[in-house]
Order: structure tokens, then C-alpha cells, then sequence
């Protein structure tokens, strides 16, 4: 009868257990692929030097000496971080940790642009970090424009197969003139040819890279569904292990000047590199699995947004 009983209760318990790892993408089932660890390559760049106030002073808090900072965001303000330098090309990568608990609304962006100077003709390559409500996940949307071209929008949204509040992970991105591609823990899950249909869409222009918390409550969560509760404030993003290796571009410089003496290249140089030239075969498995897993969306797949479907899609 103990038996009976036991065996009772433990299959509903069961049942229950294994529906909440199957809807949790905490616990998804996926053991990541190996890959070269291009976050081992280059040196790390303290907060203090790298990067200066983008906004809300207020809310960044430098730690162990300025190499990594908090971000935060209440309801008065958001914060941000800019680059002290801007890049014609590189390798732009930082182990970030998200906030935990609801997180609806909130937007962590790790990101390249020069819409400071080029206010209506600016690119930018985007690492979004979009909030969950109570019953979803944080989110990685990635985007690129292009001379303005923010009217359409090229994003991609994936799941994590882990959880991004519990510990840092990394968020990188490669830019040069052959491809621009984006990494989670150093697994590509997109990559954008310079070449062929994309060429007219790509980022050719100097950029600064930024790091920000702010609230984007009227877009971010199931499409501003669920905005940003501040009952749960504040929501601080831990920003450490920065890398900005590449071509500096500084005033009066012709765009790539300051890389002209790297002759010849070494293959880990994320510029010209070999490394950096093309993806090898592992890495482009890893993409696949990647994309096959945990992508949710893509705008190539929105036949509902464009009548018309943008030409790198076809």
C-alpha cells in the first residue's frame, strides 16, 4: 500500500517537474557546441579607460578599480556608456549579467553606432537584451542598419539555452570588411556578408561602441505588452571583461589608416586576419545549431511587415 502511494504522489510530481523544465529555457536540453574561444585572444580594456558617461551618471557605479561597472536602471533614468575611441572595424565583445527577476521592458544594449555624427545617415550593429514578463525569458533580438535605414529594421530574436542573470556571459561582435557577426559565448549565431545582396546595407562609416540599461517599455516585451514595472527597480546590468581590439579612427584620419602599418596580418587580427575572414567549419555547425534551436524570429520570415521582402532575403 506504502508502494501504492508513493508511486502516486511521485508521478504527478514528476509530471509536474518535467513540464516546468520543458516550458523553462533555463533548463533547455541543449548541450552547446565547441568552439574557438576568440574572447581568450585579446587583452581586456578596464571600464574607467575604455569607455566614458553616455548618460545617467547617476546610475553607473565603477567596481574593482574601474575594469568592470553596474549599470542601472530606475524610474528617474536609465545609464550608458560610451567608448573613448571610435572604430573603423574590430572585435567588440564583454561579459554582461542580467538582471533578475520580472524584467519586462527593460533593454540591456551592447552595440556599434555613429549617430552622433551622422545623425540622418548613421549604421549601427545592435545586441539587444529584451526583459521578460513572469512567464518568458529574457530574449537576444540582434539588428544592423545602414545610412539611416532604420526604417527597416533587420532583427533576429533567439532563446538562450541558459540563464543569463545566474553569471556573466559573452556578447560579441566581429565587424570588418568581409562579414559582421554576432556571438554568444563565443558560439556565432548570425552572420552578415559584406558581399552580394548585403552590400548595400552595410556599415562602412567610423563607430563608438556603447553599453546601456534604458526603458523600452512601449516596444521591448511581446511588443509592448509589458511594460517596465518599477515596483521591482532598480534593474542593474553588470558590465565586465570589455575587449575593443581594431582600427581606431581619430580626427583627420582616412578610414583604416590607423591599421596600414599591421602588414603582413596575423590570422588573429580581427581586421584582416584569416581568423576573422570567413567562419570555419565548427563555427558555422555551431550557427547552424544555434539557429535551428533557438531562433524564434527572423524579418526574412515576416511576409505579414514587408510586401516586399527586403533583397538580402531572397
Amino acid at each position: 500500500m506504502a508502494a501504492l502511494l508513493q508511486e502516486n504522489t511521485l508521478f504527478p510530481l514528476l509530471f509536474v517537474l518535467s513540464m516546468a523544465m520543458s516550458v523553462s529555457s533555463h533548463s533547455r536540453p541543449y548541450a552547446a557546441p565547441n568552439v574557438p574561444r576568440l574572447t581568450s585572444l585579446f587583452p581586456r580594456v578596464s571600464v574607467d579607460r575604455g569607455f566614458s558617461m553616455f548618460f545617467g551618471a547617476q546610475n553607473i557605479q565603477l567596481l574593482n578599480n574601474g575594469s568592470c561597472a553596474n549599470l542601472a536602471l530606475n524610474k528617474s533614468s536609465g545609464s550608458g556608456l560610451v567608448s573613448r575611441s571610435k572604430y573603423h572595424y574590430g572585435f567588440f565583445s564583454a561579459a554582461i549579467k542580467l538582471p533578475a527577476g520580472l524584467s519586462s521592458g527593460v533593454v540591456v544594449a551592447f552595440y556599434l553606432s555613429n549617430a552622433d555624427t551622422f545623425p540622418h545617415s548613421h549604421d549601427e550593429i545592435d545586441i539587444e537584451l529584451l526583459g521578460h514578463d513572469k512567464r518568458n525569458d529574457w530574449v537576444l533580438q540582434t539588428n544592423m542598419y545602414s545610412n539611416g535605414s532604420v526604417s527597416t529594421g533587420r532583427e533576429e530574436k533567439f532563446y538562450f539555452w541558459f540563464d543569463p542573470t545566474q553569471e556573466h556571459h559573452y556578447y560579441s561582435i566581429i565587424w570588418n570588411s568581409h562579414h559582421v557577426v554576432f556571438f554568444v559565448d563565443n558560439i556565432p549565431v548570425r552572420e552578415f556578408p559584406s558581399s552580394g545582396a548585403f552590400s548595400s546595407t552595410y556599415p562602412s562609416k567610423p563607430m563608438s561602441v556603447y553599453a546601456t540599461i534604458w526603458d523600452g517599455s512601449q516596444w521591448a516585451t511581446h511588443g509592448g505588452k509589458y511594460p517596465v514595472n518599477y515596483r521591482y527597480a532598480p534593474f542593474v546590468v553588470s558590465l565586465a571583461e570589455v575587449e575593443m581590439v581594431g582600427c581606431v579612427s581619430g580626427p583627420g584620419q582616412q578610414p583604416l589608416s590607423s591599421c596600414s602599418n599591421k602588414s603582413p596580418s596575423s590570422s588573429s587580427d580581427p581586421v584582416e586576419g584569416q581568423d576573422f575572414a570567413a567562419l570555419s567549419q565548427q563555427q558555422i555547425m555551431a550557427m547552424h545549431w544555434a539557429r535551428s534551436k533557438l531562433m524564434f524570429y527572423s524579418y526574412c520570415k515576416d511576409t505579414s511587415r514587408f510586401k516586399v521582402m527586403p533583397p538580402e532575403c531572397k
